[in-house]
């Protein structure tokens, strides 16, 4: 059972809920979503400062889903960059 946790903030779960695919914003497809214990994030995703960019249709409809580029998360992000603490990966 603890096995099937994982990480995520309270954001990312709000929008995620149950879904398990989204839309494709590129190609209007419906593809499934990331699954971090599955996919290899590198592979998916890559930054452009504080914006996390979807290389493949699973990474922008997962971007789209969990609104990670939301004004809110952008401007978190472009503080920490100026931090120097981000991005993580």
């Amino acid at each position: 059972m603890l096995a099937n946790l994982a990480f995520a903030c309270c954001f990312c779960n709000r929008y995620k809920g149950p879904n398990l695919a989204g839309v494709d914003p590129n190609s209007k497809q419906v593809v499934t979503l990331f699954h971090p214990r599955q996919h290899e994030w590198a592979d998916h995703f890559q930054w452009d400062g504080p914006m996390l960019v979807g290389k493949t249709p699973t990474a922008r409809a997962t971007i789209a889903v969990l609104s990670i580029n939301r004004a809110d998360a952008l401007a978190v992000r472009r503080l920490l960059i100026q931090e120097g603490v981000y991005p993580l990966v």
